[in-house]
């Protein structure tokens, strides 16, 4: 298969390229930080697996020759293909070196009419496939089912369909092909003075495809938050052939045929392309940090700002503890990062009434870096933002030492979320100190907010056994989503199902509704080729 990144190649058991390293300052500070946390004088880390030393089974499927010129049972395709990258994942390929259920073919269509010959020569055969966009889920979303119904895995990769296929300046819109990762996309949208500024933690590694099927959120902590506000239409091969909705900005006609796949996770069909709204880049920018003393204050003050019709950029509020653990503060103080940006005027104005809010509730801001763009990267923001993106590349390395380090993200209406963000803290840590025996950590910020609620996003992190890793995760990640729903929060703001979320959505989903996917499936998947266990089970 032609290579799209420059001769890299992904590593196949953690985030990122194979030649990608985190500095030994880098994972110096994390041990000691690591030490203080769970009181361990030294870590002894499990060597990262290599590939000459990994079983995999061989492959149970001849590929025809008419699809041989796309699809590849190659070993390590199929290896990095195996799994996503949640934390049992990788705790599985470090401690257990298990990629027991690998894809038996990896297909890399290069058209439409390449998706829909994979596909119907899997229904024709029984075999499932898994639509891939960057394979960085967290939910299992890229891992196949062990359903021995089928006689075969297929995996289709869309890193072929990369391209901006057509911009409409006046418009501010683009379309795209669904498998561009954000990097390339926004290197392809550069000469025309547009973005779509969907920056989001896996950006690196991730589609817009993936974003689509499974309703991420981006950049902007308010107005154009998730994904579903920038689709304007989509092009969607399913099994039972292809659906191309209209371009409009929006219509009253019925209901819209693009959310029927957006969430959809690649159960229904695969998305290939989509129009998408994009933003003039920013020339205009104003941030900075605001410090309060009482929690619930600073709740107040962010949720007045979000109501208040201002549209920050940027609106996450750091419990203390986190923007301790994250370097944006002292441990003193919990720390709101406020920005706002734009392409076409000054924002200081609104800077300025957000601050007042801000002042009502006893913030006090760094005004140092309302003046000085120096000071906004290097502050207390600038160490949040490093230490946010870097997270992915140190969750291999935690794993490999048996710290887990997850996180999980909610929804919930304003007056729910103080008893709300304490019960799933209180009964999160209860359940770290039950399964390893060792205190942990439990923090809390606030990704996005909505007028009528934030979506908090919770990090916890805990020691446990490496050989027991996988289940310890699972007994803690249980505990800690049974108390999210359990407190009126949804299963999921952003991070997608997967068959890891599945109980909870069951829980959540009217029954009603579920009838109607499953008849939806019927008539597109007729033979479930499609991402079984994605949604719903057969």
């Amino acid at each position: 298969m032609d290579d799209t990144t420059g001769g890299k190649r992904r590593s196949f058991y953690g985030w990122g390229f194979e030649e990608d390293t985190v500095s030994a300052e880098e994972l110096g500070w994390f041990e000691k930080t690591w030490s203080r946390l769970f009181k361990v004088d030294r870590f002894d880390p499990a060597p990262m697996p290599r590939e000459s030393e990994v079983s995999i089974r061989a492959s149970r499927i001849a590929i025809p020759s008419t699809l041989r010129a796309f699809c590849t049972d190659d070993r390590y395709e199929r290896l990095f293909h195996t799994w996503g990258r949640s934390v049992h994942d990788i705790a599985k390929m470090i401690h257990r070196r298990d990629f027991t259920n690998p894809p038996d073919v990896v297909a890399f269509p290069r058209n439409e009419a390449e998706v829909a010959a994979v596909l119907d020569w899997c229904g024709s055969n029984g075999y499932a496939a898994v639509p891939f966009g960057g394979g960085s889920s967290v939910t299992g979303g890229v891992n196949h089912t062990k359903d021995e119904r089928y006689k075969g895995l297929v995996t289709i990769d869309l890193k072929h369909l990369n391209k901006v296929l057509e911009v409409d300046k006046t418009s501010q819109a683009a379309r795209i092909q669904a498998g561009v990762l954000g990097p390339d996309m926004e290197k392809q949208l550069r000469p025309t003075g547009l973005t779509m500024r969907f920056f989001l933690q896996a950006w690196e590694f991730s589609s817009l495809g993936g974003w689509i099927a499974t309703r991420a959120a981006g950049h902007y902590a308010t107005n154009y938050t998730q994904i579903d506000d920038h689709v304007e239409s989509l092009r969607v091969v399913t099994p039972a052939g292809t659906i191309a909705s209209h371009r409009w900005p929006t219509s009253g006609a019925g209901p819209n045929p693009d959310r029927l796949f957006l969430g959809s996770e690649g159960a229904l069909g695969i998305i290939t392309e989509a129009w998408v709204r994009l933003h003039k880049k920013p020339t205009y920018r104003s941030a900075t940090t605001v410090r309060f003393g009482d929690y619930e204050k600073a709740v107040n003050a962010t949720r007045v700002v979000s109501q208040a019709g201002l549209f920050p950029a940027n609106a996450r509020l750091l419990e203390r503890d986190e923007a301790l653990f994250t370097e944006a503060g002292d441990g003193t103080k919990d720390v709101l990062v406020l920005t706002f940006e734009s392409g076409d005027h000054p924002v200081e104005p609104w800077m300025k009434r957000a601050l007042e809010i801000c002042a009502d509730f006893g913030g006090e801001w760094d005004k140092d870096a309302l003046e000085d763009d120096e000071s906004q990267r290097k502050g207390a923001a600038g160490n949040w933002r490093n230490k946010f993106l870097r997270g992915p590349y140190l969750r291999q390395h935690a794993i490999a030492r048996g710290v887990m380090r997850d996180t999980m993200e909610s929804c919930v209406t304003w007056d729910r979320y103080m008893a709300f963000q304490a019960s799933v803290k209180e009964r999160t840590l209860k359940a770290i100190r039950e399964v390893t025996g060792r205190p942990g950590t439990c923090t809390v910020r606030f990704t996005h907010v909505y007028p009528d609620g934030p979506a908090p996003y919770f990090t916890w992190h805990a020691f446990g056994e490496k050989s027991k890793l996988v289940e310890q995760f699972w007994a803690i990640k249980s505990a800690a989503s049974d108390a999210m729903c359990d407190a009126g929060g949804t299963i999921t703001h952003h991070h997608s199902l997967g068959p890891d979320h599945r109980k909870w959505y069951d829980q959540e989903v009217p029954p009603l509704y579920r009838d109607v996917i499953r008849a939806t499936k019927n008539t597109l998947d007729p033979k479930w080729v499609l991402n079984p266990g994605i949604l719903l089970d057969q």
